[in-house]
C-alpha cells in the first residue's frame, strides 16, 4: 500500500514590504489541472488565507530528479505576457514568499545564519532582484553568481526533502511525515523539453527586450528518521524563532514594575486608609472643623458623570471584550489554538465576542441606570451597534482598498454577509436580553448620600489636573507589555509564527494588576486633592495605555517595516487603529472598574453625620 500520493498545497503569497497577500494563480506559476480548494474556516478567510492544490504530486518513496512541470514564454511584442512578467517581477522586487504546505506542516527553507545557528523560514522567495547599481537584494545574496545588473532571478527549481518516521520498529504500520524542507534554485535549463538542473541561474532581464522562456522543475527526496516524534515535528521551525529569554527578562522587568505598584497600593490602603478613617470616626468635634482630604467630597463623590450615557456603553462593550479576550488567550494556553491549527485564534475571537453580547448589555444598562439614566432605548442600541459599527466600517473601507488593489485577502461578499448576520441576528439580541435583565435590577447602591448642590473644587496643582494624571497614568502598564507587542506586531506584519501564548496570558494579567493599581492611586491623590471627578477619569487614566500603543505602532513602521506603496500604509494604520480601540475600551474598563470598587470600599467605611 505504500505508492501514496502526497499533495502539496500552496498558500497565499505575502511579503514584508507589502500589506497586500496574492493568490498563487494571480502569480503565473504553473497550475494544477483540476484545481481542488479545501474548506476554510472563518479565521482563514479573515486574515486572507487562499489554500489550494499545486501540480506538485509525489509518491511515498519514491524519489523524483529533475521533474518538469510546464514552461512559461513570455512573447516581448504581447501586451498580456508583458504584464504577466511585470507583475512577477513586482513579486521579487518586493520579495514575495511563497507558502507551501504539506500534511498540513510548512515547507520551510532552512539556512544557516551568523552564529552557526540554523533559521528556518516557513516561506521562500519568488525569486530576488540585482539592482541597476549591482547590489544584490534578499535572497540574491546566497549566490555569488547572481551578480548581473539590473536582472531578476527567479527561483524555478526547487530540490524538496521530505522526512518520514517509519512505524515499523514500533508495532504500527505505515509511516508519518515529521519534516519538510526545500531549496530553491534559479536554473536556466538549455533544452527545456528535457532539463537537467545544471547550468547558469535563470535570469530574467529587468528590460523586457527579447522572449523570455521560464521553465518550472523540481526534485523530491525522501529520508527516513525515527528520532522525531511526530507530536513534536513542528518543532524545529519554532527554535529557530525569535527568542524566549528576552521574554522572561521582559516578564521579570513587568514584575517589578507591578510590585513596586503593589506596595504603593498597599501602603496607601493600609498607613493613609487606616489613619485617615480612625481619625475621621473619632466624633471629636474640634477636628471635624479642619477636615480635608477625601472625607470633604464623600456627598460628591458619588454625584453622576457628564455623558454618562457614553461612559456605561464604553464600558459594556469594555466588558465584552475583557471576557473575549480572557477566555481566548486561556485556550490558546491549553493548547486548543496552535499555529497548526490554522485560524483557529481569530475564528474563536470572533465567536465569543457574538455570543458575549449579554454582559455587554447587563453591564451597560445596569451602569446606566446608577448614573440615574432614563432613555434606556439608546443606550441598548449604542451598546449594540457603536463600537462593532466603528470596527466594522473600518474594516469594510480596508477591504475596498484590498478589494481594488485585487489582494487575496479581500474578504469575499459571502463572508461580510456572514458577519453581518452574525452581529445581527445572535449579538444585538443577545444585547437586548442582558440589557432587560440589567434595567429589571436596582441601580447599585451607593455607601454615601449625594448632596443637592456640588461642592467647589479647589485650585488643583499641575500633577492633580485632569491630563496630567491620565498621560501619567498610561506609562507603566505600556512600560509591562511593550516587549510582547513587539512579537505580536512582528507576527502580524512580518508573517512570524506566534505559539507563546503562556507568555502572553502572564503578561495579560501583570496588564491587568498594573492599570488597575495604577488608576486606583491615581484617583487616590485626586480625591485628597478634593477632586470628585472620577468615573471618566478613571477610565480614560488606563485607557490611555492604547494611545502609547498607537505611538509604538507608528514607531514599529517606521524603524522595523520596509512597507512601500499608499495602499499598503492605508491598510496598516487602518487595521492599527481597530487594535488601539479594541485596547482602549479593553484598558478603559479595566481602570474604571478597579477604581470603582475602590471609591466605593473606602467610603463603604467612613462615618458620615
Amino acid at each position: 500500500c505504500f505508492p501514496t500520493l502526497i499533495q502539496l498545497f500552496v498558500n497565499r503569497l505575502d511579503s514584508v514590504e507589502s500589506v497586500l497577500p496574492y493568490e498563487y494563480d494571480v502569480f503565473d506559476f504553473c497550475k494544477d489541472d483540476n484545481e481542488r480548494r479545501p474548506s476554510e474556516n472563518l479565521g482563514q478567510v479573515l486574515f486572507g488565507e487562499r489554500i489550494e492544490t499545486s501540480p506538485y504530486k509525489f509518491s511515498f518513496k519514491k524519489d523524483e530528479k529533475c521533474k518538469k512541470l510546464c514552461t512559461k514564454t513570455y512573447v516581448k511584442d504581447k501586451t498580456e505576457d508583458k504584464n504577466m512578467l511585470d507583475f512577477l517581477k513586482r513579486g521579487m522586487q518586493l520579495n514575495y514568499q511563497h507558502h507551501w504546505i504539506v500534511d498540513n506542516m510548512p515547507v520551510t527553507w532552512c539556512y544557516d545564519v551568523e552564529d552557526s545557528q540554523k533559521y528556518c523560514n516557513p516561506g521562500f522567495p519568488i525569486g530576488c532582484l540585482v539592482t541597476t547599481e549591482g547590489r544584490a537584494k534578499d535572497a540574491c545574496v546566497i549566490n555569488s553568481e547572481f551578480n548581473k545588473k539590473n536582472t531578476f532571478y527567479i527561483f524555478n527549481h526547487v530540490d524538496i526533502k521530505l522526512t518520514y518516521h517509519n512505524g515499523e520498529g514500533e508495532g504500527w504500520r505505515g509511516a508519518r511525515l515529521v519534516a519538510a524542507t526545500l531549496e530553491p534554485k534559479s536554473i536556466n535549463n538549455a533544452d527545456a523539453d528535457k532539463p537537467t538542473c545544471e547550468g547558469p541561474p535563470m535570469e530574467v532581464p529587468g528590460e523586457f527586450s527579447s522572449d523570455v522562456k521560464i521553465t518550472y522543475t523540481y526534485s523530491v527526496s525522501f529520508e527516513e528518521n525515527n528520532d522525531i516524534k511526530w507530536a513534536s515535528r513542528w518543532d524545529y521551525i519554532l527554535v529557530s524563532m525569535p527568542h524566549t529569554n528576552i521574554q522572561w527578562f521582559s516578564i521579570m522587568n513587568s514584575l517589578v514594575i507591578v510590585l513596586f505598584l503593589s506596595g504603593m497600593v498597599a501602603m496607601i490602603m493600609l498607613r493613609t486608609l487606616h489613619k485617615d478613617i480612625a481619625r475621621y470616626n473619632q466624633v471629636d468635634q474640634e477636628d471635624a472643623q479642619e477636615e480635608s482630604g477625601w472625607k470633604q467630597v464623600h456627598g460628591d463623590v458619588f454625584r453622576p458623570p457628564r455623558k454618562g450615557m457614553l461612559l456605561s456603553v464604553f464600558l459594556g462593550q469594555g466588558t465584552q471584550i475583557f471576557i473575549m479576550t480572557f477566555i481566548t488567550l486561556f485556550l490558546a494556553c491549553l493548547g486548543f489554538l496552535s499555529p497548526a491549527n490554522r485560524g483557529a485564534l481569530m475564528t474563536c475571537s470572533v465567536v465569543l465576542w457574538v455570543l458575549l453580547g449579554t454582559p455587554a448589555g447587563y453591564v451597560s444598562a445596569r451602569l446606566y441606570k446608577t448614573f440615574g439614566g432614563e432613555k434606556w432605548k439608546t443606550n441598548v442600541l449604542l451598546t449594540a451597534l457603536l463600537c462593532p459599527g466603528i470596527v466594522f466600517a473600518d474594516f469594510f473601507l480596508m477591504n475596498l482598498i484590498l478589494w481594488v488593489e485585487g489582494s487575496s485577502a479581500a474578504i469575499p461578499f459571502g463572508t461580510l454577509v456572514a458577519i453581518l448576520a452574525l452581529w445581527f441576528g445572535i449579538s444585538v439580541p443577545l444585547t437586548f436580553i442582558g440589557a432587560y435583565f440589567g434595567f429589571k435590577r436596582p441601580a447599585i447602591e451607593q455607601p454615601v448620600r449625594t448632596n443637592q448642590i456640588p461642592r467647589q473644587i479647589p485650585e488643583q496643582s499641575f500633577f492633580t489636573k485632569p491630563v496630567p494624571g491620565i498621560v501619567m497614568g498610561g506609562i507603566l502598564p505600556f512600560g509591562c507589555i511593550f516587549i510582547q507587542l513587539f512579537f505580536i506586531l512582528n507576527s502580524i506584519w512580518s508573517h512570524q509564527m506566534y505559539y507563546m501564548f503562556g507568555f502572553l496570558f502572564l503578561v495579560f494579567i501583570i496588564l491587568l494588576i498594573t492599570c488597575s493599581e495604577a488608576t486606583i492611586l491615581l484617583c487616590y491623590f485626586h480625591l485628597c486633592a478634593e477632586d470628585y471627578h472620577w468615573w471618566w477619569r478613571s477610565f480614560l487614566t488606563s485607557g490611555f495605555t492604547a494611545v502609547y500603543l498607537f505611538v509604538y505602532a507608528v514607531h514599529y513602521f517606521f524603524s522595523k517595516l520596509q512597507i512601500v506603496g499608499a495602499a499598503s500604509t492605508i491598510l496598516y494604520f487602518g487595521y492599527t487603529s481597530i487594535m488601539v480601540l479594541i485596547f482602549f475600551l479593553f484598558t478603559g474598563t479595566i481602570g474604571f472598574f478597579a477604581c470603582f470598587w475602590f471609591v466605593n470600599k473606602i467610603y463603604s467605611v467612613v462615618k458620615v453625620d
